[in-house]
């Protein structure tokens, strides 16, 4: 793929990510930006490869630097914690402690979620709505974290975060139980 190519796939799916967390219609953004309905569609098909005055119009439009649509790396995201880079916030002498595990922007309904995954289990998910995110944080075992059909190793005492709108999968390759404490925050509905 050429470089141009993989501008105008990055482009097509960021627009799409940031049209649908906005929650504005292809006319809706149009309007905003100015630009035709079907310059959007074009852009979010990865059929054009629009001017640069338009694509500011666009990301000024979505509330985003133009950087953020152009980003090659802003498709699904998801980072690992490792147990080491974990922030503790306060300790005690006695051993009481808080620790930050892994954080994300949140923006509606957020859940709390405990899992057990024994070993060779799995447990597969459609795409949540646009602009969801999952944090999760392995106890006991090694998670294999597959987002979008790639997979993630997420041993015990580390952490991840994924945008969780793409297809995803939690399984347990290894020989030990799996553990682990998820959390889910929802967009609002707009």
């Amino acid at each position: 793929m050429s470089d141009l190519d993989q501008l105008t796939q990055s482009l097509a799916r960021n627009l799409k990510r940031w049209r649908g967390e906005r929650g504005f219609t292809l006319d809706a953004l149009a309007a905003r930006a100015g630009v035709s309905r079907g310059m959007i569609i074009q852009i979010e098909q990865a059929r054009t490869n629009p001017s640069v005055g338009i694509t500011v119009k666009i990301a000024d439009a979505l509330g985003v630097p133009i950087t953020t649509l152009l980003d090659y790396e802003q498709g699904t995201h998801v980072r690992v914690v490792p147990e080491s880079q974990a922030v503790r916030l306060w300790s005690t002498p006695a051993g009481s402690r808080s620790t930050l595990l892994v954080g994300a922007e949140a923006r509606g309904p957020l859940e709390l979620w405990s899992w057990t995954l024994m070993p060779g289990d799995a447990s597969s998910s459609d795409p949540h709505p646009p602009g969801t995110t999952e944090l999760l944080h392995v106890t006991a075992g090694e998670l294999t974290l597959l987002v979008d059909g790639e997979p993630h190793a997420v041993p015990a005492g580390a952490s991840a975060t994924f945008e969780a709108g793409v297809p995803h999968s939690y399984r347990n390759d290894g020989s030990e139980t799996v553990e682990m404490i998820m959390s889910i925050s929802v967009p609002p509905v707009r």
